[in-house]
């Protein structure tokens, strides 16, 4: 019977975030993907043959797959940042917190949600993709499970923002000052080679240039990094995140202050 009522309630969470982000598609969907094609115009198209070609591929072939990473990172993190926000704010967050239902389950069910629109926007920025350049898959277990992981990842970081955040202006915080400034610094378009010696070793604390590039390997078979080396770090960074979030909630940080 317990087990029962933790599946519905999981269950029950993910149906509400996967329904809230379809709902209003023009805001969570489209923008990314607008986003995305004119990247891929400006720096595919109309730049990237100046450049001609990095490791061996067309530039727009090498950054194809970082711009669609990109786009994962940013919607896992920005669904669950949003939604438990507003959970808190609209203060229906203790609604959840009374039922008799665990903690890790509400966080498993707004993480699912995140991951759902990671992997959405990630499969519709690669169709716009296509449009603009071929992708061939090297290896389908790596591209799947690097974007499984860097989604929860992301998704984890996005509910750590939000239990600490306490105004709409918490939220932007993070994805400007730091989430954007990885992300451009994290090989998306170039490879780290083409930098000097120390930025290279700066480089290497960037936790997005091994999804980045681990997620290149998988489409291209590519890497500037050891994939085995990045999956590790991803792991040990979701388990920290995981832990961070689960303790936060078990003691109520910003709710219930």
């Amino acid at each position: 019977m317990y087990k029962r009522t933790v599946l519905i309630a999981f269950n029950t969470i993910v149906i509400k975030e996967v329904t809230r982000f379809s709902r209003i598609w023009m805001q969570t969907i489209l923008p990314p993907t607008i986003a995305m094609a004119l990247y891929f115009v400006i720096f595919g198209s109309l730049i990237g043959p100046r450049i001609g070609t990095m490791n061996g591929f067309n530039y727009i072939e090498f950054i194809a797959p970082g711009l669609i990473m990109m786009a994962i990172i940013n919607n896992s993190y920005g669904n669950v940042v949003s939604s438990f926000f507003g959970a808190k704010f609209q203060n229906h967050i203790e609604e959840m917190l009374v039922a008799p239902i665990p903690n890790i389950v509400i966080l498993a069910g707004f993480v699912t949600g995140g991951v759902a629109r990671g992997i959405l926007v990630g499969i519709v920025v690669t169709l716009v993709a296509l449009f603009f350049t071929k992708l061939n898959l090297h290896s389908f277990s790596i591209t799947i499970a690097i974007v499984l992981l860097t989604s929860i990842a992301f998704s984890l970081a996005g509910l750590i923002n939000a239990i600490f955040a306490e105004k709409f202006d918490d939220i932007a915080i993070i994805p400007t000052f730091v989430l954007t400034p990885l992300i451009y610094l994290g090989g998306v378009f170039y490879s780290i080679d083409m930098l000097p010696e120390f930025w290279q070793k700066v480089s290497a604390f960037n936790p997005i240039l091994y999804m980045v590039n681990t997620f290149r390997y998988g489409m291209l078979g590519e890497s500037d990094i050891n994939i085995f080396y990045a999956f590790a770090i991803l792991i040990i960074f979701i388990l920290i995140l995981f832990f961070i979030s689960l303790h936060l909630l078990n003691k109520g940080t910003g709710i219930k202050n």
